[in-house]
């Protein structure tokens, strides 16, 4: 892996996987279907005691979460933590977390939405790999053989990762070789100025979204432009903004000329519609993982570097 961030080891069959929810409420029913998908996957389950639980919008109190995750960071039989949801909740515990442990055995933690928050923090103070993926509500009788959840374990076990994203007339083309961070938009212009903030400078960076209105990504986007952190970019991937909304007075731009009027000015390749974040075709992406990613007028594609 030809990048200077740590990669956890790769699963094997019998290998354990923790579940745990250190943000938003998930109930037991929408985490029985992933254990069930996972052990026909060959892994082993250890479910966390924020499953099922409940305080207010959370999956327990701050405290209850803290030590739920931290358990499963530091426990030795544990090999990568998948979250049961997202939502929020991650930044009121995400300086409390003890990486200490955890970068002695570093493991894969996978999840996405809320869980940018954690992933960017263990880029930023542990330099450590994660996995931008699909959580337990995803998993489905429907969905457990779709081609986008099988890269989670293409992920979790070193196999082979290419995507492709159909043509855009925003795209702008070119090649590049760089490792890749990001994820939702939203946790990332929320990391700014903090010891979790995402390092941009020479790197691909994906960014996505749900439910925000036109004139908020806007503003996000203006935020890490005036950050310093679209300016030293290799690339930006644009993956889904979903339920968009507008004002009540039109903004006057669609979704994909807001994004595309931040980096303009800039040379590096664009690649919108990339197949990831809060729709139903989400792949997983190894943050902090060399990738080559090329974007012509056939599309968009991303292949990581092993």
């Amino acid at each position: 892996m030809s990048t200077a961030m740590k990669q956890p080891p790769f699963l094997k069959q019998g290998s354990v996987i923790g579940i745990t929810c250190p943000s938003g409420y998930v109930s037991t029913e929408r985490v029985a279907y992933a254990i069930v998908v996972l052990e026909k996957w060959g892994f082993k389950v250890k479910k966390g005691k924020t499953i099922g639980t409940e305080h207010f919008y959370f999956s327990g109190t701050d405290a209850e979460r803290l030590a739920d995750l931290q358990s499963m960071m530091n426990d030795p039989e544990v090999d990568a933590i998948l979250m049961g949801r997202g939502g929020y909740g991650m930044s009121r515990i995400i300086d409390d977390i003890d990486l200490r442990a955890f970068l002695k055995k570093p493991k894969w933690v996978c999840g996405f939405s809320d869980i940018t928050v954690l992933h960017n923090h263990l880029q930023a103070c542990g330099g450590t790999a994660s996995l931008h993926s699909p959580m337990c509500g995803a998993f489905k009788p429907e969905t457990e053989n779709e081609p986008y959840l099988k890269t989670l374990l293409s992920a979790l076990t070193g196999t082979e990762l290419r995507y492709e994203a159909p043509p855009s007339s925003f795209n702008r083309s070119g090649e590049v070789t760089a490792e890749l961070t990001g994820g939702n938009l939203s946790l990332l212009t929320h990391l700014v100025g903090s010891v979790s903030e995402v390092d941009t400078t020479g790197k691909i960076l994906f960014i996505e979204d749900i439910g925000e209105h036109l004139y908020k990504v806007d503003r996000m986007m203006l935020t890490l432009k005036r950050a310093g952190k679209l300016d030293g970019l290799s690339a930006l991937i644009v993956g889904g903004f979903t339920e968009m909304e507008d004002t009540e007075r039109p903004f006057g731009q669609t979704i994909e000329e807001i994004i595309f009027d931040k980096v303009k000015e800039y040379d590096y390749p664009v690649c919108f519609n990339f197949p990831a974040g809060h729709q139903d075709i989400n792949h997983t992406l190894t943050l902090g993982a060399a990738h080559k990613l090329v974007v012509n007028n056939n599309g968009g594609a991303l292949e990581i570097i092993r």
